[in-house]
């Protein structure tokens, strides 16, 4: 199966295309039956605009939160539309509404991505209600219609989720699956001497963040479904989701601890061919966690076809070899770090067959031990809507507000430049410009800019579509068919592919005009129009009240290296545990907490760089020493969750081995303050280092009192640790650099 071939499949069975579909029909349905039934076809276009509303909120995500927040979406939709609604005869209270209104939905993204989605759902339905002028009654109407669109939309999703409960947490697991397997490829790049190691750091770190946010979606999902007896056959196959997610969470766990000094195992096996082993290994490894993927999504038995006993056993021929010349006494760092490469892939190969495994119920164990306690409500995300958050922001060093002001300012330009400035025929149609506006607009300067790209690109492709579509088609079923096909797509790529999304929103939107006045085809260079005038004011007005991303850098930072440290932490908790069991011990349960965590935190620091950088340059702060700061985070929690496991199973730690450890710690503990750091760092960290040195050859001394097994384990742990301290240092010598 070629690349082509795979991605559209992907995208077919994925949760994307499933909620398009699901979306699209309950947005078309209200439509549909007013104007089909009873003729209403304002009413029904009115109830559409409720349903639109909602449906922008309805992510995947648990059940409760899901229905908390389509709720208040119907409830505040309801009510943006009840008041533009009103003040659409009167010329100034539009005005002043619909700035008012740009400002407090706006103001709704301190609540996070939710809270964004639903001021944005909101502020459309605003805007789509300014397209007539209405009556007291008129407004009453509208409004009531707008209101029972939402709350249909509302039940509808809610019961479709509950009849295809298993379908959209089976699609869930499946991203996560899709994620780590891209992931895989990406770090089989490290192992290919010609593929440059700055760029693939570059995207590995950028697969790290996006196999985290699908983790936390999956974990939300899965965590707050547990089996609770009440339906066998059902508790089967929430144990079988389970143990998929537990095992695909291992394996990137244990991909992400491959770690090593990718320069060292390039310039010592350049000759050998260690690197193409591994490489091969990784690259199959991800073709077969891929083939999981897609059985998942349908349903079906996995069988793996693929097979790496071939890559292993050369791998393990050529180490054999190695010991026989001698090279663990000459090269001690280099063979600790092909053992544990080694070991980690070796494992990676067993997770992935009971990957395969997990995908028959059939072999799905007992699930009455994966009730919910409170040791898995700790993983779980929180609603968090409160009050406070909003009124704390309320200041102008709030980047919340700051966007809220941005919005509102680009908002009456919008209003202004289309009641004034355009032919009056055009007019009617001018709450396209806002609508461009909130559309492209924003918190971040570098994705407003990146959307407004897109935007544009999408909506001239959509009215090329449409005026092709119009020429050559008059049969009004394949119009309303294209209409369903362009909802479809345009929900399903939203969260793909912006520009593709963009482009089939603005067939849907002209498609629909021209089902309510026939025959026009001035609409589509109007929206054309509409939306170059809307991006040219986005983009002026991203330099109003700007807010850069430098100045959350910093915070984010200081959270990536906290969960770092806290994630150091619970790894030396586990000495002489048993890592990895379901009946999680306390250790455990604080290992793998701060294992997720540090995970997020990473992600949004690295994020947040990546979006400083397509900012201006002038406004891009210490772009060096943070992108080595990304990536020496990457490489510290790969270094400790690769500790993790020989601290496990170790029975206890030499004096200098736990001398290191709390150097490491205070060196990040350090890094957070960001003061400069003392010159006597770098010689203490030295010492330990010589002394740790000194007590892994006195264990390999003694071999006849040590167990082989414990004295490989030590080696290994101890060039980890060597590791971690030498990137703890480069972290903790450039923190204090960043201007």
């Amino acid at each position: 199966m070629d690349y082509s071939t795979k991605s559209i499949k992907k995208f077919i069975y994925s949760q994307y295309f499933y909620m398009g579909i699901r979306q699209a029909v309950g947005v078309l349905m209200p439509a549909l039956l007013l104007l089909g039934l009873f003729h209403q076809a304002v009413l029904g276009l009115a109830a559409t605009f409720g349903a639109i509303c909602v449906a922008i909120v309805d992510q995947p995500g648990p059940y409760r939160h899901r229905r908390n927040e389509m709720l208040g979406c119907a409830l505040l939709g309801t009510m943006a539309a009840g008041v533009t609604a009103l003040a659409t005869p009167y010329p100034l209270a539009l005005w002043a509404a619909v700035i008012a209104q740009c400002f407090c939905f706006s103001l709704l993204t301190v609540f996070g991505r939710k809270g964004g989605l639903m001021g944005f759902g909101c502020l459309l339905v605003m805007t789509l209600t300014m397209h007539d002028t209405m009556d007291a009654r008129g407004a009453a109407l509208h409004a009531a219609a707008t209101l029972g669109g939402g709350l249909w939309y509302t039940a509808f999703s809610l019961v479709v989720n509950r009849l295809m409960w298993y379908r959209q947490e089976q699609q869930a697991i499946a991203v996560c699956i899709f994620a780590s397997a891209e992931y895989l490829e990406v770090k089989a790049r490290f192992y290919d001497p010609d593929v440059d190691i700055e760029e693939s750091y570059r995207h590995l770190i950028a697969k790290q963040a996006a196999v985290a946010e699908q983790q936390e979606a999956a974990r939300d999902v899965v965590l707050r479904e547990l089996p609770r007896r009440s339906n066998r056959r059902r508790d089967q196959y929430r144990a079988m989701l389970f143990n998929l997610f537990i095992d695909i969470v291992d394996l990137h766990e244990t991909m992400v601890a491959v770690h090593t000094d990718y320069l060292l195992l390039r310039r010592v096996f350049k000759d050998s061919d260690l690197l193409v082993f591994f490489r091969d290994l990784l690259h199959k490894l991800s073709q077969d966690t891929e083939a999981v993927g897609f059985a998942v999504t349908q349903g079906i038995h996995s069988k793996s076809k693929i097979t790496v006993k071939a890559e292993v056993r050369a791998i393990e021929y050529e180490i054999e070899l190695l010991k026989r010349n001698g090279f663990p006494e000459a090269e001690p760092e280099a063979y600790a770090a092909l053992i544990s490469t080694f070991r980690r892939a070796r494992n990676a190969a067993h997770i992935v067959d009971r990957l395969h495994r997990h995908t028959d119920v059939a072999h799905t164990d007992e699930p009455a031990s994966l009730q919910v306690d409170a040791s898995l409500q700790r993983f779980l995300s929180r609603q968090d809507f409160k009050l406070g958050r909003l009124t704390s922001n309320l200041r102008m060093g709030s980047p919340y507000l700051r966007h809220a002001l941005r919005v509102a300012v680009a908002a009456a330009l919008g209003m202004t430049i289309s009641s004034e400035w355009l032919m009056p025929h055009h007019a009617i149609h001018g709450y396209w410009v806002v609508l461009t506006i909130l559309v492209i607009m924003k918190p971040g300067f570098g994705l407003s800019k990146q959307r407004n790209l897109q935007r544009l690109a999408g909506t001239l492709i959509g009215c090329a579509l449409v005026l092709a579509l119009l020429y050559f088609v008059h049969n009004k079923f394949v119009l309303l068919v294209a209409m369903f096909v362009a909802v479809v797509m345009a929900n399903s790529l939203v969260l793909l592919y912006y520009a593709g999304s963009s482009a089939f929103n603005t067939a849907f939107v002209l498609l629909s005009f021209h089902f309510l006045a026939p025959g026009s085809l001035m609409v589509v260079g109007e929206r054309a129009i509409d939306t170059l005038v809307g991006s040219a004011i986005a983009l002026a007005c991203s330099y109003v009240f700007p807010y850069w991303e430098y100045r959350l850098l910093k915070p984010f930072l200081r959270r990536a290296i906290q969960a770092n440290r806290q994630y150091l932490a619970a790894s030396r908790k586990l000495l002489g545990s048993s890592l990895g069991n379901l009946d999680m011990h306390q250790d455990d349960v604080e290992y793998r907490l701060a294992r997720k965590n540090v995970h997020i935190a990473f992600g949004n620091f690295a994020n947040s760089f990546y979006r400083m950088m397509l900012e201006p340059k002038s406004k891009q702060r210490s772009a060096a020493e943070l992108n080595n700061l990304v990536i020496q985070l990457h490489d510290l929690a790969a270094q400790v969750g690769a500790s993790a496991p020989l601290i496990a199973a170790m029975p206890g730690l030499p004096p200098a081995l736990d001398s290191i450890l709390d150097a490491v710690d205070h060196l990040l503990r350090n890094a957070e303050s960001g003061k400069p750091a003392p010159a006597d760092d770098a010689e203490r960290l030295k010492e330990l280092v010589k002394d740790l040195d000194a007590a892994v050859s006195a264990a390999l001394a003694e071999p006849a009192q040590a167990d082989p097994e414990q004295v490989l384990m030590l080696r290994q742990l101890a060039y980890q640790v060597k590791q971690m301290a030498k990137t703890a240092s480069v972290i903790r010598a450039t923190v204090p650099q960043l201007s």
